[in-house]
């Protein structure tokens, strides 16, 4: 939700500095998810935007908004809404913190900084001057989201943290499921 917002400031050439202009963008904008097999489609007013916001100058926009205040304050009513009837799985930087800090299971998904570096290089199949580059970004995002005073990125007390530094993708899957088991017995 972020990164279609940090696209719609890109695309109406809104400051992403400036906080009152972006809560006014978020109000006047549809954002939408939608499942589908391989994952949410995410539609700003009405249109695809699920690969666009994957993209580089995307996600480094949706950090800078993501720090006011309001801004947060405006997904996390519309993500407790998408929420309300529970049943879902949602992901995102504040979910078990700030968004659903009564969620029945929190995961913290976390890794060693060099190979989540490692593992976006490879996802977006970059390598060279554009890898280093993309590394110090996703550094710098990560700097940010700490050390933000609106909901900064931290684990909630009751998350299950999985370091998943060491193990595969499907070993991650493997463990979340057996998590989720657990919790339906």
């Amino acid at each position: 939700m972020y990164r279609a917002l940090a696209l719609k400031a890109i695309e109406k050439d809104a400051s992403f500095d400036d906080e009152a202009a972006l809560v006014k963008l978020a109000d006047q904008s549809r954002i939408q998810l939608e499942p589908t097999i391989g994952g949410n489609r995410t539609l700003l007013d009405g249109r695809d935007v699920s690969s666009r916001i994957r993209e580089r100058d995307v996600t480094e926009a949706a950090s800078r908004v993501s720090v006011h205040p309001k801004v947060r304050e405006w997904m996390v009513a519309h993500q407790r809404e998408m929420g309300a009837g529970g049943g879902v799985v949602m992901e995102g930087r504040d979910i078990g913190t700030r968004v659903f800090p009564d969620a029945d299971l929190k995961i913290f998904l976390d890794a060693d900084p060099v190979v989540r570096e490692q593992r976006r290089m490879a996802q977006q199949k970059i390598a060279g001057e554009v890898a280093a580059s993309v590394a110090a970004d996703l550094r710098e995002r990560d700097r940010r989201d700490r050390r933000r005073a609106a909901s900064p990125l931290v684990a909630a007390d009751d998350a299950v943290v999985i370091n998943s530094t060491a193990m595969t993708e499907d070993e991650v899957l493997q463990k979340v499921e057996e998590l989720v088991r657990k919790l339906s017995q």
